[in-house]
């Protein structure tokens, strides 16, 4: 195994379990929007189109301006995923998102000036970095670990909870009767 680079600063929650998806889905929204409320940048991994486009509409009632990518939108993944780290951005992506690119806290620095990027640079610090929701795990855990990495890199803190339901495919598969 390569050591990391920098030290990892990233602090991994426990696991938030509820009976069925509606209720996980409000927990997760609710969480969404006390982060956004603190202005710190989220990243919310979901493990299909349509689980995507449904907490989209959660965030829209709840009037919690995001940006969505997925296989719909991937014309725009570059410049979603190179924004994702900004302050108060919210990014709700499937699995495919955004492999092999950094979000950078802050913001994605070209074409910004200098002084302005690192005032956000600092304050998505400020905020704890990047927070990264996974709406449900996958069968493969390299996958859960792919999303999880994508906070705490470079140095940067970071923070990572994964919500389940009972009625989740891999609870389901794996969690017997």
């Amino acid at each position: 195994m390569v050591p990391t680079n920098k030290p990892l600063a990233r602090t991994e929650y426990t696991d938030q379990i509820y009976k069925d998806e509606e209720a996980k889905f409000a927990a997760v929204a609710r969480e969404i929007e006390q982060l956004h409320n603190q202005e710190r940048p989220v990243l919310i991994g979901t493990v299909s189109i349509e689980k995507s486009e449904y907490l989209s509409d959660l965030l829209r009632r709840k009037g919690i301006p995001h940006q969505v990518l997925n296989a719909k939108n991937h014309e725009k993944e570059a410049s979603i995923i190179a924004q994702a780290g900004r302050i108060e951005a919210v990014t709700v992506a499937t699995n495919m998102a955004g492999r092999g690119v950094d979000i950078i806290l802050g913001g994605n620095p070209e074409g910004c000036d200098s002084k302005e990027w690192g005032r956000e640079h600092n304050r998505a610090i400020e905020l704890g970095g990047l927070y990264i929701i996974g709406t449900e795990h996958h069968e493969a855990r390299r996958i859960d670990n792919q999303l999880r990495g994508r906070a705490g890199r470079q140095g940067d803190p970071g923070s990572s909870r994964f919500y389940a339901s009972l009625e989740d495919e891999i609870v389901r598969r794996f969690g017997g009767d």
